[in-house]
C-alpha cells in the first residue's frame, strides 16, 4: 500500500526495535540513507540497526562512526533505496514477506513491502530522508547531514547528472547548513582513488568496444580483472559511468561477470535515450539515465541482445 511521508513518520514513531535494510553492492545512497535514518531513530531513543548483504567499502565506513551496533529481535523492518526485494541479496530469504516499509526513489520500484513511499522525482533516497527525519521531530545534526549529503552527491555524480533538480540543489544546501562537510565528502567520493581502482580503470577501458559510429560503448568487468587487481567492491563503484563520459557516446553498457557465469549489466545513457526502458526488456529497471538488468548468457550473446534493443531505441538498422 502506498503511503504518504507523514504516514511513514507516524509508523516509525510508533515502532521500536527497527532494522534498516540496504541493497546488495551498496552505494552511497543506500548506505547514507540507512545510516542517516538509524542515527535519527537512535536520537529518538529507539533501538535501531542497519543490515546489508555485502560489506561496505572503506570510504563509506565514516557513515557509521558513532552509530551504536545494537543486537535485538526486530519488530519493524524498513528498506531504503531498494527497488526490488531481489536486490537485498542473501537478506531476501531472511526478510521475505516481513518488510513493513520501503522508502525509495526508483520509478521502476517493484512492490515487496506492506507499505511503501516512492518518490521517483527525487534524485536520491537521501533527498527524501531530510523531510522524513524532520517529520520525526529530530534535529538534523552534522553527522546525519554528512550521511544524507553522501547519498545525495554520489547518486547525482556530485550534482552533475540530469537527475539533479532545483529541489536537489536546495536539499544539498540545506544539509550543508546543517553541518555537512561537502568539500571533504566530495573529495573522498570523487577525487580519491586506490591503486586497485586505477588498475581496474585501465583494464576496463582496454576492454571497451564501440558500435554504430561511436554512439554505443560497451565494456567488461571480469572476475579475472577483480582477482588480479585485488579490487574491492568499493573500487568498482562508478566504473559504469566511464563509457558515457566519452564524447559522442549516447549509451554506455558495462557487463560485470558474476561468479555463477552470468552478467550483471549497468546501463548509462544521455538524453533522450531511456535506460530504464531498455533494461525493462530484460526484466530490469532503474532511471532514464541509469538502469540495470542481468543475463544468464555468454558475454557475446548478452552484447548481441543489448545491441538489438538499444538500436531500436536509437532507431538504427
Amino acid at each position: 500500500m502506498t503511503v504518504t511521508l507523514e504516514e511513514c513518520a507516524a509508523m516509525l514513531k510508533k515502532a521500536d526495535y527497527i532494522v534498516i535494510l540496504s541493497h546488495q553492492y551498496p552505494d552511497g545512497d543506500t548506505l547514507g540513507a540507512a545510516s542517516g535514518l538509524c542515527r535519527a531513530l537512535q536520537k529518538m531513543g529507539k533501538h535501531a540497526r542497519c543490515e546489508c548483504s555485502d560489506e561496505m567499502g572503506a570510504r563509506y565506513r565514516f557513515l557509521y562512526t558513532g552509530v551504536v551496533p545494537e543486537q535485538f529481535e526486530p519488530q519493524f523492518i524498513v528498506s531504503v533505496d531498494v527497488a526490488d526485494s531481489k536486490l537485498l541479496g542473501r537478506l531476501e530469504t531472511v526478510y521475505e514477506g516481513k518488510i513493513h516499509l520501503a522508502i525509495d526513489h526508483h520509478g521502476s520500484h517493484v512492490s515487496f513491502s506492506a507499505f511503501e513511499y516512492v518518490d521517483s522525482a527525487a534524485a536520491a533516497t537521501c533527498e527524501i530522508l531530510p523531510k522524513l527525519i524532520q517529520l520525526l521531530g529530530v534535529e538534523i545534526d552534522s553527522a546525519i547531514a554528512n550521511s544524507l549529503y553522501t547519498g545525495l552527491t554520489t547518486d547525482t555524480g556530485c550534482l552533475r547528472y540530469p537527475n539533479a533538480t532545483p529541489a536537489t540543489y536546495r536539499t544539498a544546501a540545506f544539509l550543508m547548513e546543517k553541518g555537512a562537510d561537502a568539500a571533504e565528502i566530495n573529495r573522498v567520493m570523487f577525487d580519491t582513488k586506490s591503486r586497485a581502482r586505477i588498475e581496474m580503470e585501465r583494464r576496463v577501458m582496454d576492454s571497451m568496444e564501440f558500435f554504430d559510429d561511436g554512439r554505443i560503448a560497451m565494456m567488461e568487468i571480469s572476475c579475472r580483472m577483480i582477482e588480479e587487481t585485488g579490487a574491492l567492491e568499493s573500487d568498482l563503484d562508478g566504473l559504469s559511468a566511464i563509457p558515457r563520459q566519452i564524447e559522442g557516446v549516447l549509451v554506455g553498457v558495462t557487463f560485470r561477470q558474476r561468479l555463477d557465469g552470468g552478467y550483471k549489466v549497468s546501463l548509462r545513457t544521455q538524453p533522450p535515450i531511456d535506460a530504464a526502458a531498455i533494461c525493462a526488456h530484460f526484466g530490469g529497471g532503474g532511471h532514464r539515465g541509469a538502469a540495470g538488468c542481468a543475463f544468464d548468457a555468454s558475454l557475446e550473446e548478452a552484447k548481441k541482445q543489448m545491441l538489438e534493443v538499444i538500436r531500436a531505441q536509437l532507431r538504427l538498422p
